[in-house]
């Protein structure tokens, strides 16, 4: 299970309203949530949005830190 989706579901309240916050169906944010697909590049501001900030982009997609730097780690 994909904490970082989980955490945001619960800021958000439900699958579905993270899903409406992000122009995706619950169904994407449920194969999010059970790993069986990433988030897309394009959709990641959308969520960090939804969530308020309290999820940074860098924690959605840290497998692409050219895209999405870690601001806490060194160049």
């Amino acid at each position: 299970m994909n904490q970082v989706i989980k955490t945001a579901i619960a800021i958000v309240g439900t699958q579905k309203g993270l899903a409406q916050a992000c122009g995706v169906s619950q169904a994407a944010v449920q194969k999010w949530l059970h790993n069986k697909a990433k988030v897309a590049p394009h959709n990641v501001a959308s969520l960090v949005r939804a969530t308020n900030g309290q999820i940074k982009a860098h924690q959605i997609r840290p497998d692409l830190p050219t895209l999405f730097p870690n601001p806490n780690k060194a160049a």
